[in-house]
């Protein structure tokens, strides 16, 4: 058994030579009869990589191939298997996969991807129960901000007001001086989303916390960090239609596809049933 391979950070990265003369497509590995050679090597994606990054890549596929076929050749070797089963597993693949990709083509060309709000509501109404939260959601004015700065005050007095009040100047404020911030007012996130990498994080008591505060404010060495909790929703309760839309459009995308590809069958079916394509004996 030999394993041959050379790998440069040249862009001609293989080279193989047989009795003097350059082999136009170079073996690059080989175990026993199976050879890996420089045109394999062409679906693997080295665009846009440094010279050593391209040849760690193509290094480890070689690693890859090698190690797969050391691995079939101890299978025969130790093992004794039944080439008839094997042929038709293969062919079972072969099959489904042909399968797979017209259903999918036949997707791609009739699927109508757009959900009607009014579904998307009526599912929700329909199956709230099965959206429990498991963590705690929140809509959020969170600003970031250092300690001196001279806008803290008119920062903290502008968060403590009514939503629609504070909205231009709050913009304006963090535009131009907060270090960080989020002020999506009708985004729904993870309070873990928000609070990462600030003292809160470490609080042992966030549900108090948010239950007897509209403005939560802590601090470090270097900066305030302000929470102004517009709305919230813990662990166990029924999410808003805002915070679970998305799951909610995919569930509803995944059964228009189960259902075109059953009427496509259907179709198929009932085609072949006309013209005689198939006999069922007794």
């Amino acid at each position: 058994m030999a394993l041959l391979f050379a790998i440069t950070a040249s862009c001609d990265l293989f080279r193989f030579k047989s009795d003097g003369e350059e082999d136009a497509d170079p073996i690059v590995a080989s175990i026993d009869q199976q050879v890996l050679r420089k045109s394999d090597l062409a679906s693997v994606n080295t665009k846009e990589l440094s010279p050593t990054d391209s040849s760690s890549i193509i290094n480890r596929y070689i690693q890859s191939w090698i190690r797969k076929h050391l691995m079939i050749k101890e299978a025969s070797r130790s093992m004794t298997f039944d080439e008839a089963e094997i042929n038709r597993k293969l062919l079972d693949y072969k099959y489904a996969l042909m399968v797979y990709e017209f259903e999918k083509a036949y997707l791609d060309r009739n699927l109508d991807t757009k959900i009607p709000e009014r579904e998307i509501e009526k599912y929700y109404d329909s199956n709230k129960e099965n959206f429990n939260l498991k963590e705690i959601i929140i809509r959020v004015n969170f600003v970031k901000i250092e300690r001196n700065h001279p806008q803290n005050r008119n920062l903290e007095r502008l968060l403590r007001l009514e939503e629609r009040d504070q909205r231009e100047a709050l913009n304006k404020i963090v535009l131009d001086h907060a270090a960080n911030y989020f002020i999506e007012d009708a985004t729904w996130v993870k309070i873990d989303e928000i609070i990462v990498n600030t003292p809160l994080a470490s609080s042992p008591n966030l549900v108090g916390l948010l239950r007897n505060n509209k403005l939560i404010l802590v601090e470090d060495e270097r900066f305030k960090y302000y929470f102004r909790i517009l709305e919230y929703k813990l662990a166990d309760q029924i999410p808003p239609l805002e915070f679970v839309r998305d799951e909610i459009y995919q569930i509803l995308l995944n059964k228009k596809k189960i259902q075109l590809v059953e009427e496509l069958q259907k179709e198929i079916y009932n085609r072949a049933l006309e013209n005689n394509e198939f006999r069922i004996y007794e």
